[in-house]
């Protein structure tokens, strides 16, 4: 793993309470910077800052509400006195099947948490960003947001939109500062891999638990993202399926 120092930075990090979110705190908190955890579920969050100490602070959220976020990054501000690092990661899986069996108000759900949410993210630190002069946005995206999966409308859609995002923003506020890319991770180690292993749907879930990597590489992926090496993938996607990538962050 490569040496990343981010000392005096603060990173707020969305889905906070378990896989690609915990890790990434976790390496975060290592790298020196302060965490703001985000997630509707509270005790995980809480335990988590509680095992990082002083340089983390857990914040209830849900970001499918705007309020939330904007309150939340608000919170963030007036404990650490700003937000250098958006990590977008708060994402949903279900609902998985035939889009002609699914209820349009789990789908229309699945939408207002995997992008929307991921706007108001952006929407919400957006102005304290571009006073400061930057920061950095990174957006979890996937392999779903350039190749359909069978079963998985809401969640295709959702993360096709988010890398549309990405590109969009990245458009708008590159020479203000704001440096945002997106991160496919691949197939992770985490509860969502639970779920579509369980629902039997697709080709994912058939795939070999060791199939899956760590959500450790993902968070070690998202520190090297923070820093000026990845310059050259700002309004795209990284993608830890390739060899290079994995080189250059660190994983190999």
């Amino acid at each position: 793993m490569k040496n990343i120092d981010l000392s005096g930075q603060t990173a707020l990090i969305t889905g906070a309470s378990r896989g690609i979110g915990a890790a990434a705190a976790r390496a975060f908190a290592d790298a020196g910077a302060n965490v703001a955890l985000l997630a509707r579920s509270t005790s995980e969050i809480a335990e988590l800052a509680g095992e990082i100490g002083d340089a983390a602070i857990a914040i209830p959220c849900d970001v499918s509400r705007y309020a939330e976020m904007h309150a939340a990054v608000g919170k963030t501000v007036e404990t650490f006195g700003a937000v250098d690092i958006l990590v977008n990661n708060a994402g949903v899986i279900s609902p998985i099947g035939p889009l002609h069996e699914t209820d349009p108000d789990a789908w229309g759900k699945a939408i207002d948490i995997n992008l929307k949410g991921v706007m108001h993210g952006i929407h919400a630190v957006m102005p304290a960003m571009v006073a400061k002069g930057g920061g950095t946005i990174i957006n979890i995206s996937s392999g779903a947001a350039h190749n359909p999966v069978e079963g998985w409308t809401a969640y295709c859609s959702s993360k096709a939109g988010v890398y549309m995002l990405t590109r969009a923003v990245d458009n708008e506020m590159r020479d203000k500062g704001v440096r945002v890319l997106g991160l496919s991770p691949g197939t992770v180690a985490t509860q969502m891999q639970r779920e579509i292993k369980s629902s039997g749907v697709g080709p994912v879930a058939k795939l070999d638990w060791d199939a899956h990597i760590p959500p450790e590489w993902p968070a070690q992926a998202i520190l090297w993202m923070c820093t000026s090496e990845a310059d050259d993938y700002l309004g795209r996607d990284v993608s830890l399926r390739e060899e290079d990538i994995r080189r250059r962050a660190g994983l190999t």
